[in-house]
């Protein structure tokens, strides 16, 4: 099994979220939150500020912890084929973009990232990680968990 462990930026302003959509050669393109993998020895809370300025180009403000989801990918289901069964530990944050303008992250796969209206997010071929966020920081569970997310459709893990 792989494992990682990740920090996700949920930003929601005016009725809009910021999406950032992902290109890879190995898989078509789906649009996810500005996210990345938390370093050996990073704090997953200065993980999600910097993956914010490296894949928008703006700095983001964190203003509270949102929850934490914890999910196994079967291999069968996974976007890489191939590849083992994989858990997917991810901390949410609800940030606030407080400077800067957004572009392509340089040298990566983030190729654009957008204000989307959260009324057209379903339309979307989007990572279930989408979904978790915005559950998360509609419903902003005391637990901080929320119900697992069904994979179909346009949603991809």
């Amino acid at each position: 099994m792989s494992f990682r462990l990740a920090a996700y930026a949920v930003c929601v302003e005016e009725g809009r979220v910021l999406l950032a959509r992902h290109v890879s050669p190995r898989s078509e393109s789906n649009w996810t939150l500005p996210s990345g993998r938390v370093e050996h020895g990073e704090d997953p809370y200065e993980t999600v500020i910097r993956e914010v300025a490296e894949e928008t180009g703006c700095s983001a403000l964190v203003e509270r912890l949102l929850g934490v989801d914890s999910r196994v990918i079967p291999a069968a289901e996974r976007t890489v084929p191939g590849g083992p069964e994989h858990q997917n530990v991810g901390i949410f944050y609800q940030v606030r973009i407080t400077g800067g303008q957004l572009r392509p992250e340089p040298g990566g796969e983030i190729a654009e990232s957008v204000w989307t209206p959260i009324s057209d997010v379903n339309g979307l071929r989007r990572s279930s990680l989408v979904d978790i966020g915005l559950d998360l920081a509609r419903t902003r569970p005391a637990t901080g968990h929320v119900a697992p997310v069904p994979v179909g459709g346009l949603i991809q893990h």
